[in-house]
């Protein structure tokens, strides 16, 4: 049975997209969502070549967001959209969506490697005071600059005996 152009078009912005070529993907990929505008895969990683691509997310987590809606079952549309909140510095949202998606479908290779890749967040300095308080901010940034500097200094040390 001969392919879609649409399938087609896909799988090629597939290849670009893995080979780090978004722009090029995008093409491929916008070709197959107007060929099949309804598909709710080529929307997804639209969004994500668009997100990669131009750094336009409003539009990329609109058409991710779109995507989720139509295929509530498809872990890949998840983590797509956790994806484009990742490129867009939306840390906080992207957990939230990784973490929907394991409550939904349990453990899932992908899920849990795009958890191990955000790393776990150290607990607030101050537990009294919330994450977002300014004083817990400037802490947490003067603890991690601290950890970063004693991790960066015992290398020295053990290669000068």
């Amino acid at each position: 049975m001969a392919e879609s152009a649409g399938l087609a078009d896909f799988k090629q912005g597939m290849l670009l997209l893995r080979d780090g070529k978004p722009h090029d993907a995008l093409i491929h990929f916008r070709k197959a969502a107007e060929l099949e505008e309804k598909n709710p895969y080529y929307m997804s990683f639209t969004g994500v070549a668009l997100a990669r691509a131009e750094k336009k997310w409003a539009p990329a987590l609109k058409l991710c967001e779109t995507a989720l809606s139509l295929k509530r079952n498809e872990v890949q549309l998840h983590l797509n959209l956790a994806q484009v909140y990742i490129s867009a510095g939306r840390r906080d949202e992207a957990l939230r969506t990784l973490d929907r998606a394991a409550a939904a479908f349990g453990r899932h290779a992908g899920i849990e490697r795009a958890r191990l890749k955000l790393g776990r967040r150290r607990s607030p300095v101050l537990s009294f005071l919330g994450r977002e308080n300014v004083v817990n901010k400037q802490l947490g940034a003067w603890r991690q600059r601290l950890l970063d500097w004693a991790e960066d200094s015992r290398f020295p040390l053990l290669r000068s005996s």
